[in-house]
């Protein structure tokens, strides 16, 4: 192995390891990483920063932000209201959410979607005094499944579409 793959191997490893120690937050991880790998040569410098504009890097902080927004906006607690009644019952709770996540990715991005009801989804399990990971997991494959329906859904439809 050269000593270019064995910096690469070195790096992981210890991103892995403070990522198990918990102590720093995982950002602060990620950007010694990066860093470190420019100090090593693993990346050059001027292409330092190029990942920050790939469109997956930009969708993900354009969810957080918009997740965020709804939520400060009160827009959440609106539809948190219409899903109310069903909070008594909790898998007829999860499928309302599931179906109406699946719905609005039928016509939307399905990331878009998810961003929308994942604030809901989270909100309305911890007024309930139960864990949100009890529908996000559906949620997330009703979002999924929602967006296979039609062809505008999600892109790769779009681009089966073309071929």
């Amino acid at each position: 192995m050269t000593v270019e793959q064995w910096s690469i191997i070195g790096v992981l490893v210890a991103v892995l390891g403070l990522f198990i120690w918990g102590k720093l937050r995982y950002d602060i991880v990620a950007l010694m990483a990066l860093f470190t790998s420019a100090l090593f040569g693993i990346i050059p410098i001027d292409q330092l920063f190029t990942g920050f504009g790939h469109p997956a890097t930009i969708t993900i902080a354009i969810v957080l932000i918009l997740s965020y927004g709804l939520t400060k906006s009160g827009a959440v607690e609106g539809i948190g209201n219409l899903i109310a009644p069903l909070a008594g019952m909790p898998s007829l709770h999860a499928t309302a959410l599931v179906f109406i996540v699946a719905f609005l990715s039928m016509f939307m991005n399905n990331v878009g979607a998810l961003a929308l009801l994942m604030p809901v989804a989270i909100q309305s399990t911890i007024k309930l005094g139960r864990s949100p990971s009890t529908v996000l997991m559906p949620l997330s494959f009703g979002s999924i499944l929602g967006g296979l329906v039609t062809l505008i859904g999600t892109p790769p439809n779009i681009i089966i579409e073309l071929y």
